[in-house]
């Protein structure tokens, strides 16, 4: 796994300050958010102001970085990172075509075209760089990995909005399902906070405000002084592959991915169904094919981002779903941490679920003073819980009415 967030780069750091219930969440200096009501923001820490923060050179050419959006800067990262503790550089032919590629992206490289409007304004057309169009392709992202790395299987990018990475990795597990590929290269990149970003979810007023003046506690999924989602940056990257494949080559697998179900709401442009039936199927599908009983989930890393709409659909599907269950089930949601990476959300919530596994950790909602919704389980307020996990449910949704979950279990 790989995991570039607001929390810092790498997955070793991002799970110790995760844990540590720090936040990733600050002023939004990227640009002048004078005349912008949410002055806030999750940004990816630089490496000159952070030990553990982002330097795009220790996985690109200085050459190629004025070719590519932010987001794949970001993607390229991580990738390194996982294929690094993968072990997995294919050199064969053979290897190389057994090999899928699947980054999603919510937005892509929205600043990108945000800069190409500007220039075009000021400067004429002609002076855009040539580079304008890759740089900001959704699909980008897997293809300066795939391009690369060499691999030559099976390549994709879904762009269903804040589900898009949970849906790259089980398009991924698919492709090793039917045979297509034996290696996924399965993930999300998202690096669009940008004047458009805020300022479109600004004017649907999705986006918190009433904390600029603290950001840390303005992320507060569950909590009855939310008022909205905190928008944020980051990339995480996994490697997944048939296990007889990990075993043949001597890799030592992580955890799991034993389910995964998606399905639409066909509700709403933007919010969930109430009762979360669209999210209900997705999860249920996923613990189907898992082979998982409701009562075997010990956590639920939650979708919630901070909207009193959107929790209150998801626990609303997951009460009706988990309808066994009370206290004994965890729920939390880790975008209280980081703010909510968008189409990169649920490759690095995928990625906080099998460290929770691996280090038998729950990890907390932060800022969770006082519930509305939810009472009936354990939401793990502000700090972080031991607990044996077999399975952990994982929830990704967007808008459009997309759901898409993911079940990981214990080696």
């Amino acid at each position: 796994m790989g995991a570039v967030s607001p929390l810092g780069v790498g997955v070793d750091t991002n799970w110790a300050r995760l844990i540590e219930g720090r936040s990733g969440i600050g002023p939004n200096t990227r640009f002048d958010v004078t005349d912008y009501n949410a002055k806030i923001a999750g940004l990816v820490p630089e490496k000159a102001n952070d030990p553990e923060g982002f330097d795009p050179l220790v996985a690109i050419d200085a050459k190629d970085i004025k070719k590519m959006g932010l987001f794949i800067q970001y993607g390229l990262v991580a990738a390194q990172e996982a294929l690094n503790q993968a072990g997995w550089h294919p050199t064969t032919p053979e290897d190389q075509a057994a090999t899928a590629t699947i980054i999603g992206s919510g937005v892509g490289g929205s600043p990108v075209m945000a800069h190409a409007v500007e220039t075009i304004i000021e400067k004429g057309p002609r002076r855009l760089s040539p580079f304008t169009v890759p740089a900001f392709l959704p699909n980008l992202a897997a293809g300066w990995i795939s391009i690369n790395y060499g691999f030559k299987g099976p390549i994709g990018a879904p762009v269903t909005a804040c589900a898009a990475s949970a849906q790259a990795i089980g398009d991924g597990m698919r492709l090793i399902l039917t045979g297509e590929a034996e290696v996924a290269v399965v993930g999300g990149a998202e690096g669009s906070v940008d004047m458009i970003s805020v300022g479109g979810f600004g004017a649907a007023r999705a986006l918190a405000t009433a904390f600029n003046d603290d950001p840390q506690a303005a992320s507060r999924p569950f909590d009855r002084r939310r008022d909205g989602f905190v928008l944020a940056e980051g990339a995480a990257v996994l490697v997944i592959e048939r296990l007889s494949h990990a075993v043949a080559r001597g890799a030592t697998p992580l955890a799991i991915l034993s389910g995964y179900g998606t399905s639409a709401d066909a509700y709403h442009l933007t919010s969930g169904e109430p009762t979360g039936a669209g999210a209900q199927v997705a999860m249920a599908n996923a613990l189907r094919m898992a082979g998982v009983s409701t009562g075997e989930i010990d956590y639920i890393n939650a979708h919630s981002t901070s909207t009193g709409v959107g929790d209150a659909a998801e626990l609303a599907g997951i009460g009706a779903l988990f309808s066994n269950r009370g206290k004994d089930l965890a729920i939390s949601s880790t975008k209280s941490s980081t703010g909510h990476l968008m189409g990169a959300a649920g490759a690095i919530e995928a990625v906080y679920s099998i460290e929770a596994i691996r280090h038998g950790i729950v990890p907390a909602t932060l800022n969770l003073d006082d519930p509305d919704v939810g009472e009936r389980f354990d939401l793990v307020p502000k700090v972080a819980r031991k607990k044996t996990l077999r399975h952990v449910l994982s929830n990704g949704f967007g808008f459009g009415g997309v759901n898409a979950s993911l079940v990981f279990s214990a080696i």
